[in-house]
This record gives structure tokens, C-alpha cells and sequence, in this order.
């Protein structure tokens, strides 16, 4: 069985490794007023903050459409026998739904959706496992199981400077970030339940850093070896000086620095700052 692993954009795999790895990708969009751009394509993410300061309105983001999906199952389904493909949370996101309707359509192909239950690198974490599964001659089923078991460990935190955009945006519901006066501090935000809910509430930004990185320290004194990502929204400095304070403590650690593309950046804003890991 020949296998071929797919994500869409906001997995945020850059271009050359995902070529390296052979990962194929739809994109999610972001729109400017009249002006749609696919993430990863038509903008990149240096584009897409410079942007974000030029305009008066926020923008908004799109899935792709199941046209779009359809289309490129149907050319995966020239060259590969099974498609394993990982997608961002469907708390957040109708692209999930948008495969597994596609993948009805289409002849020829076995396609196995998959639903992340988070985005960013975290989500990349399955996908670029999935890859190297694929790589190794392994089924479609194995590569399922596999992602359920990274499950089990997979953690990832996220801080926002602001939670306006999460809230107009429809991701963080008015009345969580209303709670406890949500929208005047910093809270700790991850997915449960497959959708956007406060951690802990925390008073200042390095409060709330130093207590996502307390998190990671507390599974990387267990022994076990982790991967570990320190994602950015356009604050790329932050996020190495996170890496080199772990990598100090933890030197023998795999770690990367990732960042919030266009479509989850037009929700989290400039800024924000997030750690995921997961047992190797």
C-alpha cells in the first residue's frame, strides 16, 4: 500500500521540509475586505503581520473548499493507494469535515481523516510523524495508531497579548472571555474538548510564560525525551531566548522554533507566544 500523508496550512511545515518530506498541503485562506489570499501561497507570514498593522479591520479566514480538497485527493489518487490527512481542530475549523466529505467523493483512493484537536506545529507534529511512517512502507492503519498514541502526550499552551480577536473571531466564546474580566489579563489558553479554553488566568505576560514553561519542565524532568516547539507570532527573538533557557536545563532536548502563520495569527494577533510537546 502506497501512502501518502496530507495537512492543510496551518500545520505551519515549511515549504522546503514539507518537499523534503513529501507532505502535500490545502491551504486555508485569509481575506483583507475584497482581497482572499491561501496561506503559505499567496502571502507569507512576514507579508501577513506587515499587513495586519496597515489595516483598520481584522481580517477573516477561510477553509478550503471541498472543491479544492476533492480536486487534490484526485490527483493524490493517480500515485497513492491510501491518503492519511491531518487537519486542524474541528472545534475550529470545518476543514476536517470538509476532507472526509471529499474523500466520499473520490474513487480510488482510501482516505483516513484525521482530526488533531489543535493547530500550529503541534498539529505538524503528526504530520511530519505521519511522513516519516509513510516513508518506512508503513499501512495507513499503523500510522493512525501511531498519532493516537502521540496523542496521550501531546501538550501545548498558548498566551495572547490580546483576546479580541479569539472573541470577534468566534473561538473563545464572549462569555469565557468575560469571566474573571478575561480580556484585562493574560490567561493561559489550550484546546480541550477540541476547542479554545482558558488554562489558568494569569495577571502579566511573564507570569504566564514563565508558568507554560514550568509545565513543559515538570514532563522534561520525568526523563523521557521529548520534541518540544517554541511557536511565535512575529516575536521570533522570544521564542529563541525560550529554547536556550530550556536547552540549558534540558541540553540533550529536540527542540525547534515554529510560529502562528496568517489564519491562526488573524485569531491570536501579533504577539503571542506558545510552547507543544510530546514524548518521542
Amino acid at each position: 500500500m502506497k501512502v501518502a500523508v496530507m495537512t492543510d496550512s496551518t500545520a505551519y511545515i515549511p515549504t522546503d521540509l514539507r518537499k523534503q518530506e513529501n507532505i502535500h498541503m490545502v491551504p486555508l485562506s485569509v481575506v483583507f475586505g475584497e482581497e482572499t489570499y491561501q496561506e503559505e501561497i499567496d502571502i507569507s507570514t512576514d507579508e501577513f503581520y506587515k499587513k495586519l498593522k496597515e489595516v483598520d479591520d481584522l481580517p477573516t479566514t477561510s477553509q478550503p473548499s471541498i472543491g479544492y480538497v476533492t480536486a487534490k485527493l484526485e490527483e493524490l489518487a493517480k500515485d497513492y493507494d491510501a491518503v492519511v490527512s491531518i487537519h486542524l481542530s474541528s472545534g475550529i475549523s470545518g476543514t476536517y469535515q470538509s476532507v472526509i466529505s471529499a474523500g466520499e467523493m473520490v474513487k480510488g483512493i482510501d482516505v483516513y481523516a484525521y482530526d488533531s484537536e489543535i493547530s500550529a506545529i503541534a498539529q505538524g507534529f503528526y504530520v511530519l510523524e505521519a511522513a516519516e511512517m509513510a516513508k518506512a512502507g508503513k499501512t495507513a492503519e499503523e500510522i493512525i495508531t501511531r498519532l493516537d498514541v502521540m496523542k496521550q502526550t501531546l501538550r501545548a499552551y498558548f498566551m495572547v497579548d490580546d483576546l479580541t480577536n479569539l472573541q470577534r473571531g468566534g473561538r473563545l466564546s464572549s462569555a469565557q472571555a468575560v469571566v474573571g474580566g478575561l480580556l484585562q489579563i493574560k490567561p493561559i489558553l489550550h484546546f480541550e474538548n477540541k476547542v479554545i479554553v482558558p488554562f489558568e488566568k494569569i495577571r502579566t505576560r511573564k507570569r504566564a510564560i514563565n508558568r507554560i514553561m514550568g509545565l513543559l519542565e515538570e514532563d522534561a524532568a520525568k526523563g523521557k525525551e521529548l520534541k518540544v516547539a517554541f511557536i511565535h507570532g512575529n516575536d521570533e527573538q522570544s521564542a529563541k531566548n525560550l529554547r536556550d533557557s530550556f536547552l540549558e536545563k534540558y541540553p540533550n532536548m529536540d527542540t525547534i522554533i515554529s510560529y502562528f502563520g496568517p489564519v491562526i495569527g488573524t485569531h491570536l494577533g501579533e504577539g503571542a507566544i506558545g510552547i507543544g510537546w510530546y514524548v518521542k
